[in-house]
């Protein structure tokens, strides 16, 4: 099965940043969309960002002009750059994806971000 892999998360301060990885063990253009979700502890997760094949992205209202989403295709990889971080964003981040064949949904184990005051 397509299986993805975070990593990039760690300890920052507020007002820093990060660049969280999501790499695929296939193709990325055979997921879509591609998407980031965040989960802190005691709330659901929610979603941060979502990118699809065409290059549309979606943001939540939270992270807009803050956080930017995009690909590299060469390295099957999906980006989220986060900058201007804020305590608020302190939560473990995952990589969900949609494969274009049976629209099943994909999840990596999750990446831990901590942003201090």
């Amino acid at each position: 099965q397509v299986q993805l892999v975070e990593s990039g998360g760690g300890l920052v301060q507020a007002g820093g940043s990060l660049r969280l990885s999501c790499a695929a063990s296939g193709s990325i253009f055979s997921l879509n969309p591609v998407g980031w979700y965040r989960q802190a502890p005691g709330k659901q997760r929610e979603l941060v960002a979502a990118i699809t094949t065409g290059g549309t992205t979606n943001y939540a209202d939270s992270v807009k002009g803050r956080f930017t989403i995009y690909r590299d295709n060469a390295k099957n990889t999906v980006y989220l750059q986060m900058n201007s971080l804020k305590p608020e964003d302190t939560a473990v981040y995952y990589c969900n994806a949609r494969t274009v064949l049976n629209f099943r949904d994909i999840w990596g184990q999750g990446t831990q971000v901590t942003v201090s005051s």
